[in-house]
């Protein structure tokens, strides 16, 4: 049963790691539209 542990554990990690990118994507995007400064 190594092998469904292995599974899970793996996709916890792709989760975590695609979830972690769209916040980030998000906090991107949140922190350009508030920065824009009038030149």
């Amino acid at each position: 049963m190594w092998y469904f542990s292995w599974i899970l554990g793996t996709g916890l990690a792709c989760c975590f790691a695609i979830l972690n990118a769209m916040w980030l994507e998000l906090e991107d995007s949140n922190n350009e539209s508030s920065n824009k400064e009038p030149i």
